[in-house]
């Protein structure tokens, strides 16, 4: 059954059920893993409760290094792709592991042509040698219509890009109506490069849904991306659902080489601030050695796209707990039937844009990274109730509200993490 787009096109639907996009980032699958390990990743992501995985058609280019050779094309007496003679078994492989990944239940939102694949790219500025010839997309693109669209995936055309050059444009639309012609039912979308909003307006017409990065970057005005960049698209551009594709992942390095690691707190906030802030048709998790599923011994270059420090294996990095975390987010959206979240930034008084509120039905639902009394630009009387939920222990107390200088205020919690504040009211 094909993936739509809800009627007021702020979420997705699938078998007319809601369809809360929650995906995991597997870009590196068709080359890097072996069928067994293939079986154990999606067990567990299962039990997690994934139901999207996010990979690359072709080679991850920061991809850790495997014993395997996967190869999706021919090479030349260089070395380097013919882009005109593709590889059968490469495809076969693929399908293979896509036919298991949809037995236990996974949409797939597959890429189409990383940024290092097209012309004037900032990846393919520094990769030449990996550019596909504007010729030769015709015939890849039939390969992937002939090897994915009978799962009706996803497409997302481009991965980590930019789009400044018509030349890269050109590219990416070629493939995009290629597509579209040959598989109208599948969803299309652009995954761009981190910490941009800048979309060009015939790209905008033409994809179904809106992805964005805030990406890895620990700069401290890179933070406020995680909402002000949905802010952005739901300004700026007509209504579509949207997806932070691309958040923090969690014990990933630092962008640019940078001394640090994001944690578990870190990918959360990311996450919760994305989702209140208007992205909540979705949410994608990713970790640090799995999405370049990484193997101890194994080479993996810092100095390839945004310079990241050595990941663990896929072995340890698979079983971070903030996955579980992101599990949760799925359930909260669950257990309270939410599809789209309208944010309420109006009514919070607290001098800081780090504490995210929003609203769905007759719930307001705050999420504050540090705690504080909430001060709120409301009537106390329209309070039904407050849940607060622990996010790190899942823990849950009941809240109190009181009134001071004529304000409505909800007092601090008692728990030593980040919180989400599940504010009931009152039927009027």
């Amino acid at each position: 059954m094909n993936i739509t787009i809800s009627e007021n096109k702020r979420y997705f639907k699938k078998n007319n059920k809601n369809f809360f996009y929650f995906a995991d980032t597997c870009w590196s699958a068709f080359t890097n893993i072996d069928l067994d390990s293939w079986e154990y990743y999606l067990q567990y992501r299962r039990r997690q409760g994934f139901n999207v995985l996010q990979i690359n058609i072709l080679p991850q280019w920061d991809a850790s290094e495997t014993h395997f050779n996967y190869q999706p094309f021919e090479k030349d007496n260089d070395g380097f792709y013919d882009y005109f003679h593709i590889k059968q078994e490469y495809f076969q492989h693929a399908r293979k592991m896509c036919e298991r990944a949809k037995e236990f239940g996974f949409e797939l939102a597959l890429v189409v042509l990383w940024c290092n694949y097209v012309p004037d790219t900032w990846a393919n500025k520094l990769m030449k040698s990996k550019t596909m010839p504007f010729d030769a997309i015709e015939n890849y693109i039939k390969k992937v219509h002939e090897t994915f669209s009978t799962f009706n995936p996803f497409y997302i055309i481009s991965g980590d890009t930019d789009l400044e050059n018509q030349s890269s444009i050109n590219h990416y639309r070629k493939a995009s109506h290629l597509l579209r012609h040959l598989a109208p039912d599948c969803l299309q979308s652009y995954h761009i490069r981190g910490r941009m909003v800048e979309l060009p307006e015939e790209i905008i017409d033409e994809i179904d849904f809106y992805m964005y990065q805030t990406g890895h970057s620990a700069k401290e005005s890179d933070k406020e991306m995680c909402y002000q960049m949905p802010e952005y698209f739901l300004t700026n551009y007509p209504v579509k659902p949207l997806i932070n594709s691309e958040p923090c992942y969690e014990s990933i390095g630092y962008a640019g080489n940078m001394y640090g690691r994001f944690h578990q707190f870190d990918i959360r906030r990311a996450a919760w601030q994305s989702l209140l802030a208007g992205a909540s048709a979705g949410i994608t998790y990713g970790a640090g050695g799995v999405y370049s599923w990484h193997e101890y011994g194994k080479h993996f270059s810092p100095c390839i796209g945004e310079g990241f420090d050595m990941p663990h294996p896929w072995q340890i990095a698979l079983h971070y707990p903030g996955a579980w975390d992101y599990s949760d987010i799925k359930h909260i959206f669950c257990e309270y039937k939410i599809t789209d979240l309208n944010p309420r930034q109006d009514i919070l008084l607290n001098e800081t844009k780090e504490i995210r509120i929003a609203e769905y039905q007759n719930r307001y639902f705050i999420y504050v990274p540090e705690n504080t009394t909430i001060k709120l630009k409301m009537d106390i009387n329209d309070i039904e109730s407050i849940i607060i939920l622990d996010l790190e222990t899942r823990r849950k107390e009941i809240g109190n509200k009181y009134k001071k200088d004529g304000i409505c205020c909800l007092e601090m919690h008692t728990f030593g993490h980040d919180v989400l504040y599940i504010v009931e009211l009152k039927n009027i």
